[in-house]
């Protein structure tokens, strides 16, 4: 299982990415694709909307399970992976990459200092 160093993730296993500015790219990580298993489905319907730290910003749906997405930082959700709505199993073949799910403007950068790196996050899971 991999733990890419340059991003911060939530105790509830998203990831997050500094894109640009305050631009940040969230996704699932590997261990929740992985726990879930094939994903078959993605319903964020949030795009637009200004949310706050922990928020539900959309679900994943599962063969077995449904489960909610959690927002690590506050910030306005600019924009959804279009390739999940044809291709949900990217999340689990590339959680890192092409199965990012949202671009979030965030309101407030300082919040990532709140989130686990990816060694703090691999002895969470471990």
């Amino acid at each position: 299982m991999s733990y890419p160093t340059e991003l911060k993730y939530t105790k509830d296993h998203e990831w997050l990415r500094i894109a640009e500015g305050n631009i940040a790219v969230i996704g699932i990580t590997e261990f929740a694709a992985t726990e879930l298993g094939d994903i078959v489905y993605v319903d964020i319907s949030t795009v637009g909307e200004n949310l706050n730290a922990n928020d539900v910003f959309g679900s994943v749906e599962a063969v077995k399970t449904v489960s909610d997405l959690f927002l690590p930082i506050s910030g306005k959700i600019l924009e959804v992976n279009p390739e999940l709505s044809n291709a949900p199993e990217l999340i689990n073949s590339d959680p890192y990459g092409n199965g990012w799910m949202v671009k979030v403007e965030m309101t407030n950068p300082s919040e990532t200092e709140g989130l686990l790196s990816a060694e703090a996050y691999q002895q969470l899971v471990s």
